[in-house]
């Protein structure tokens, strides 16, 4: 019986699933964005997310750590230099799932995991709700009232003096 078991075991032995997350975690950081099945995508969120928190406190222990888990020099290193500088007033949630279909040769579910901050089109529309100009209406709007007597010809003055 499995009672208590809650890790997804993916249908390989320990070692080769260690394996695959720990490239996938490499992938994932290197590139920002990467295609896979969905239930690879959540065993990666597990195992990534944890290491990206460890990656905000810049130590030689926390490295250490990181690179145990990794086994390449040039993930920790983006690590470490770029991702936790993005991250570093993010309390949690650094990676996003967004599945994309079936895969067409088996129909396994596909899922797109990227690392939240590195997403420029949903940053722009974040930042451009923000600053954007409000919405027209359908409706029709009452006109402005027409200038006065008094101050339409002394608008007009000033280009007739010159």
């Amino acid at each position: 019986m499995r009672h208590g078991k809650k890790h997804n075991h993916l249908g390989r032995t320990t070692s080769h699933r260690v394996a695959m997350l720990s490239n996938l975690a490499i992938s994932l950081i290197t590139h920002k964005r990467i295609f896979t099945t969905v239930a690879k995508a959540k065993a990666l969120r597990v195992y990534v997310e944890p290491l990206i928190t460890k990656s905000k406190d810049d130590t030689t222990h926390s490295r250490r750590v990181v690179f145990s888990y990794l086994q390449s020099k040039d993930a920790v290193t983006e690590l470490f230099r770029d991702v936790s500088v993005k991250i570093a007033d993010r309390p949690g949630g650094y990676t996003r799932i967004i599945k994309v279909g079936n895969r067409p040769g088996d129909a396994a579910e596909m899922a797109m995991i990227e690392l939240v901050d590195y997403n420029e089109n949903m940053l722009k529309e974040k930042t451009g709700k923000k600053g954007a100009a409000k919405a027209t209406t359908r409706r029709s709007r009452a006109k402005k009232a027409a200038p006065k007597a008094g101050d339409a010809p002394a608008a007009e003055s000033t280009d007739a003096a010159e």
